[in-house]
């Protein structure tokens, strides 16, 4: 059975001893892809050698981390622009709004956002969202920018069910990760009501790590446990999980083949 890890950190210095025999562990797991969020100029060179390595498992993004956003945000996505002449990028991100860790550059934030989201238009791909503690600041700037050259992935959604029907209305998907396998986290029953067919698998790794890992580092060989749980959840069996959540992965990412 095959899944495909649509948001994976995998170039983080916490895999900098063992990031080759990560990857190895989680093809033989199942994992068919692993798409790999960027965070800032520094992390662009780390995602492109695992792309070198692992070709056709390891897929690059594009994009500047709400967290790393500052004063001079604007220097930074000029020169991340550049990038777009060098090298093939399947997403746009990871972008969005962060209220958790600090504010200060909140407004710094939602312009990055803004810019990131002509790119996503433009390049006619997908935007990988970071929303934390920000889903409905999060909407409230997107919805008036939706059109038909934009979806992505709401990345480790946590929500309600109206935010969820509201960002699937948009023509987003839902990314699910192992916040699902913890007790009374609360996503299970919004998954329950809206099924598999507006959701994709993640880890976040290294971050997140599902039951019965949670406290230790994430991996995306870790990604069945997430699909058993969504499985459970959403009635559908695991490999209906599988089936359904992989497409939905391929459809958005612009890699079904009739899309090609």
């Amino acid at each position: 059975m095959k899944f495909i890890e649509t948001h994976a950190h995998i170039y983080s210095k916490k895999f900098s001893e063992d990031v080759t025999a990560v990857v190895e562990r989680s093809i033989e797991a199942g994992i068919d892809k692993i798409f790999m969020p960027n965070i800032d100029l520094d992390s662009i060179e780390g995602m492109l050698s695992l792309e070198q390595k692992f070709p056709g498992h390891c897929y690059p993004m594009l994009g500047l981390h709400p967290c790393d956003v500052d004063k001079g945000f604007e220097k930074t996505l000029t020169e991340m622009e550049k990038w777009w002449d060098k090298h093939t990028f399947y997403g746009v991100g990871e972008t969005g709004i962060d209220l958790y860790w600090d504010k200060t550059y909140l407004e710094e934030q939602k312009t990055a956002l803004k810019i990131q989201v002509d790119w996503a238009k433009e390049k006619q791909l997908p935007l990988i969202l970071h929303c934390r503690e920000s889903l409905d600041e999060t909407i409230e700037l997107l919805a008036p920018l939706v059109d038909k050259r934009l979806t992505g992935i709401f990345h480790c959604f946590s929500g309600t069910l109206a935010q969820a029907k509201q960002i699937i209305e948009m023509g987003f998907y839902l990314g699910i990760g192992g916040t699902l396998t913890y007790k009374n986290s609360g996503v299970g029953a919004v998954i329950k009501d809206i099924g598999p067919q507006h959701l994709v698998l993640e880890t976040d790794s290294p971050y997140l790590a599902p039951v019965p890992f949670r406290g230790k580092r994430n991996s995306p060989e870790y990604i069945p446990y997430i699909a058993e749980k969504m499985a459970e959840f959403t009635g559908f069996s695991i490999a209906e999980v599988s089936e359904i959540t992989n497409r939905n992965a391929l459809k958005v990412f612009k890699l079904l083949p009739d899309e090609l």
